[in-house]
């Protein structure tokens, strides 16, 4: 297999085969091909897009790069993955909720990626929390508890978890055939039943516009319909980050209070409304409607945080064990008006600025900080009053609160928040 044809081939244009694909991501996991020219590929495809058959090649290339969960009798398998935003905390509630619900939650996933944030990364802010597990671990957690969150092992997509880290530090993170293979191939790796998948669009997202948003939505479902998998999707809003907090242990803590039955609406509604698409794919719920209710019960009646609990535990963790954060200073408006705007994208890196990301790859992460939101966009704001809360070490407190304070537009005329949840792709 020579790699650097293959290169130039899709530098080229042209398209590579089923057998090409296989064998170039075959020499990738076995050391054959070195890092230098997978970056070289990645940017090609990057540049130069892949077909519909090509992104199944590489989604399939990947699944059997590894092992894969035994599909086990029992009730169905669901999962569902978002395409990465700031404040987006969905998987933890959402995973506890849907175990209560008849269904089982055997939960890949991923570190934070360019100014995202990772639910790997959010989990470790608890205390003893375990995101290593075997494949036979979290087959038994998922059948035992009916939730497991944890990162793909070493016999699990080995190719995805080569690529995903490379592809954070070579720009060539927002691409739609590299988006799909790499979710699609994770998930299918679950031996999951159903899909759903949350596409954000904005800001703050990986798609900034609603049309990108919906191509890859399209992709992701094409795929997973290709692949045996009932998949959709909704499109929602990452114009301004989910909830009210970005970072790690503040994003923890706001996931329990949505399982507690309180927290921000905009998270609580994203989650019941996740939940219940994926029933109906399982057909656990007759429709949307059954679904929604499903998902409130197990929320409002205190199961879905018992069971969050149950899971933590199950992976080592302490949820009642202190998530300690930094000190806590505000931002401050500097004029009078609306909130115009807001560049989530910026908030995301000003926590990473503060140490709650990755600059690098082994960067160590400072579980302790953030940014708490007091503003949304729409909001009538006066001089001197909060913008957001930092949550920072002395160190980087200024620098963060100096990209927060750009990241929000405060202007003189009216604006329209956009909606929550722009489209659905089914």
């Amino acid at each position: 297999m020579n790699a650097a044809r293959l290169i130039t081939k899709k530098r080229d244009g042209g398209e590579l085969t089923d057998t090409e694909i296989g064998e170039l991501i075959a020499g990738y996991v076995s050391g054959d091909v070195p890092d230098y020219q997978m970056s070289a590929w990645a940017m090609a495809v990057f540049l130069r897009g892949m077909s519909t058959a090509e992104i199944a090649a590489l989604t399939e290339a990947m699944l059997n790069s590894g092992e894969v969960l035994e599909h086990t009798p029992g009730p169905p398998r669901v999962d569902k993955h978002s395409s990465g935003g700031i404040g987006d905390k969905v998987s933890l509630p959402l995973a506890a909720a849907l175990a209560c619900c008849g269904v089982r939650v055997p939960m890949i996933s991923g570190r934070g990626l360019g100014a995202t944030g990772g639910t790997l990364d959010k989990l470790e802010a608890i205390p003893g929390y375990r995101t290593d597990l075997s494949i036979e671990e979290m087959q038994q957690a998922a059948d035992e508890v009916g939730c497991v969150i944890s990162s793909a092992s070493a016999k699990l997509v080995p190719a995805d978890r080569k690529l995903y880290a490379l592809r954070d530090v070579t720009a060539t993170v927002p691409c739609i055939p590299l988006i799909t293979a790499s979710i699609m191939s994770k998930k299918l790796a679950e031996g999951l039943d159903a899909l759903v998948l949350d596409v954000k669009h904005g800001s703050g997202a990986f798609m900034k516009s609603l049309p990108e948003a919906q191509a890859l939505a399209r992709s992701l479902v094409d795929t997973g319909k290709r692949m045996g998998v009932a998949t959709s999707a909704l499109i929602t809003d990452m114009n301004q980050p989910l909830g009210r907090l970005a970072g790690n242990a503040v994003e923890v803590d706001e996931s329990v209070a949505c399982l507690e039955g309180g927290g921000p609406a905009d998270l609580r509604e994203v989650t019941l409304e996740l939940g219940a698409q994926a029933l109906v794919l399982a057909g656990v719920a007759a429709d949307t409607h059954d679904g929604l209710a499903q998902m409130t019960k197990a929320i409002d009646s205190g199961a879905a945080l018992e069971k969050f609990a149950q899971m933590v535990r199950a992976q080592g963790g302490d949820l009642d064990a202190a998530r300690p954060l930094a000190d806590a200073s505000e931002v401050p408006a500097g004029q009078a008006g609306v909130v115009g705007a807001i560049d989530t994208e910026q908030l995301g890196w000003a926590v990473i600025e503060m140490g709650g990301g990755r600059k690098q790859l082994g960067d160590p992460i400072d579980h302790g900080v953030g940014i708490g939101m007091q503003v949304r966009i729409g909001d009538q704001v006066e001089v001197g009053q909060p913008l957001a809360t930092l949550y920072a070490r002395d160190q980087h407190r200024d620098a963060a609160a100096a990209m927060v304070r750009q990241a929000i537009a405060v202007g003189d005329q009216t604006v329209t928040p956009p909606p929550l949840i722009a489209d659905r792709v089914s």
